[in-house]
């Protein structure tokens, strides 16, 4: 009660001060309240363009009025965290978040404020398949189907009610209802990768003909979904199997379940250029996959093939610098190369050389404070590692250019181990290009040379990974 109680008194405050101006029935008032905020200011962008940006005052709050609103998915931020909302004209939102718990405590209050409500829950249904995934993949084909029917109709009998009640504008309507058909075909997708990538050939001839049935009415260009993380999601999904279809049928003797190898990648890319028209989205997905092939690249001549192969599908995307920036620092993370004279900050802001952490063998970590859910779980998996593996010295490395004082805040507050924290700081690449580093692991001997630079922590494999690492330097240790 005390929630809605100060919800309702935000908007009528929000729409008392914004009414002693001349007002459209087509304006949207947007605003809100943010404790415990992460800084100064919220930004809304529709597209990656600016619309507003709004200043907190002393209580925490903020808001104005927009004129000449378009309808359709807005994403607002506060540094670091983001979310999506959706609106029209004539509504007037607030928000209503804590930074401790973003997402979960997230609520959207006023008129035409179901529409966001319903987008946010569906956000977290959608953080659940992560484990539904993982737990369900080695079902057979046709039980993993019957889970995904199944929540692909509780999914639509809920929008239906809510439909009946709040009579959602057509277009919300169908947005959240094509939301609903790419979750379902994205959990088709990501089951048939798993099989594929985890039990062999004989599972895949058990999956019916018709399961992928759902593809011809896939859309590689819908404007209307370009800024929503489930179409994008399943996108990235779909290219990622029919590059490993093609691998299959075309590549025989290679590694196809190896998904970041270049000819994985690099057919990857020639799918986004040949079946995606929106520039905007098929070069988000360019920039990724080359941004993935640079980073994974085990040769100087793969870093060499990755830039021609921009130049061969006419990349038209401006991160152009970027990715030439990131193959040379990855010229110089390749495995050989001995990287114990790295700079780093460490928690009282003094420099320390990588090789000086420790005498152990090391095991780089790599997050950045823009992505809150990953540094949490990287950090909480970096722990059970640190019991299993007390050999290793696992080193957080903050890969941000700047943002020191929010890196010292989030340790102290997450109360992580400053002695095992340490900040980069001459990086400054695009945001979304810095996160394909995010899972990015690089083995070190205890010299400082490269062993291995291309473990992924997210990999079911990199326990394995490391065990092998153990295995290489210390011989005389095996049973």
């Amino acid at each position: 009660m005390k929630l809605r109680s100060l919800l309702v008194f935000l908007l009528l405050m929000m729409c008392f001060s914004c009414n002693k101006e001349k007002s459209s029935a087509n304006d949207v008032y947007f605003g809100g309240l943010i404790v415990n905020p992460t800084s100064k200011y919220v930004v809304l962008l529709k597209k990656d363009v600016v619309v507003d940006t709004f200043f907190l005052n002393s209580k925490n709050q903020f808001g104005g009025k927009l004129i000449g609103v378009e309808k359709g998915l807005y994403v607002f931020k506060h540094p670091p965290e983001h979310q999506i909302l959706y609106l029209e004209p004539g509504d007037s939102t607030l928000v209503l978040l804590n930074t401790l718990d973003f997402d979960e405590s997230l609520n959207f209050s006023g008129k035409g404020a179901e529409k966001s409500n319903y987008l946010n829950r569906m956000y977290l249904l959608n953080q659940e398949n992560n484990n539904l995934i993982l737990s369900c993949f080695k079902l057979g084909a046709e039980e993993f189907s019957k889970k995904t029917d199944s929540i692909r109709s509780l999914r639509k009998e809920h929008l239906d009610k809510l439909h009946k009640k709040y009579k959602f504008s057509n277009e919300f309507f169908d947005l959240a209802e094509a939301s609903i058909d790419y979750e379902f075909y994205d959990l088709r997708e990501r089951y048939a990768f798993l099989i594929r990538k985890y039990s062999g050939k004989d599972a895949i001839k058990n999956i019916p003909s018709d399961f992928h049935e759902y593809r011809k009415e896939i859309s590689f260009n819908d404007e209307k979904l370009e800024d929503y993380y489930v179409y994008l999601n399943f996108l990235d999904d779909f290219l990622r199997i029919k590059s490993l279809e093609y691998c299959e049928d075309a590549l025989p003797g290679t590694d196809c379940a190896d998904f970041e190898k270049f000819e994985n990648l690099e057919r990857r890319i020639v799918l986004a250029d040949s079946l995606i028209l929106n520039e905007r989205i098929k070069n988000n997905f360019i920039d990724r996959f080359a941004a993935q092939g640079i980073i994974y690249s085990q040769s100087t001549e793969d870093l060499i093939a990755i830039l021609k192969l921009l130049d061969k599908v006419n990349y038209t995307g401006d991160r152009r610098t970027d990715l030439r920036q990131m193959a040379g620092i990855q010229n110089s993370l390749l495995p050989g190369n001995n990287i114990g004279e790295l700079k780093l900050l460490n928690f009282q802001k003094d420099t320390i050389l990588l090789n000086d952490i420790s005498s152990k063998p090391k095991i780089t970590f790599h997050w950045t404070v823009n992505s809150q859910s990953h540094y949490k779980w990287q950090h909480k998996r970096i722990e059970e590692l640190k019991k299993r593996f007390p050999e290793v010295e696992f080193v957080g490395i903050n890969i941000d250019k700047n943002h020191f004082e929010e890196w010292h805040n989030i340790i102290a507050d997450q109360g992580y181990n400053e002695i095992n924290e340490y900040k980069l700081n001459v990086l400054s690449l695009n945001e979304d290009l810095l996160k394909i580093y995010l899972y990015k692991s690089i083995f070190l001997d205890q010299s400082g040379k490269i062993i291995k630079g291309d473990a992924q922590i997210n990999s079911p494999d990199f326990e394995d990974n490391i065990e092998e690492f153990l295995d290489e330097l210390f011989p005389y240790k095996k049973a």
